[in-house]
This record gives C-alpha cells, structure tokens and sequence, in this order.
C-alpha cells in the first residue's frame, strides 16, 4: 500500500473539501471530506482515472451525502 497524500479543493457550492488517495494494489481509495460538517465519503477509482477524474467523482458523492442531511 502507498500512500499518495492529502490535497484541499475549494468546490463553488461546497466550499473547502479535503482529499486522502492511498493506493491499494491497482485501485486508488480517494477519502473527501468537507471541512465545514466534517462529513466524509469515500471512493474506489481505477489507477488509470485522472486524479480530476477521481476527485469529481468523489465531490459528487459528498454532495449528495450532505442533499440527504
């Protein structure tokens, strides 16, 4: 297992959101977390996604875990 690290990105609705990648064998686990609620979704997303790719997919599913809070 190898972890990529952390990055921040501010999404236009969300405000700031906090990203983990850790690579598991082929995959990429990406944690999003939203700084405000502490709220935390979590992806798996092949190697060969983008880091935007994964990154999107994970907003989106923040979103719509926060819509049904």
């Amino acid at each position: 297992m190898r972890e990529r690290g952390t990055r921040r990105h501010m999404a236009p609705e969300l405000g700031e959101v906090l990203f983990e990648f850790v690579q598991l064998g082929g995959q990429m686990r990406v944690a999003a977390v939203h700084a405000e609620t502490g709220k935390e979704v979590t992806i798996i997303a092949p190697l060969s996604a983008s880091e935007l790719q994964m990154k999107n997919l994970a907003v989106a599913k923040l979103r719509r875990a926060l819509l049904r809070n």
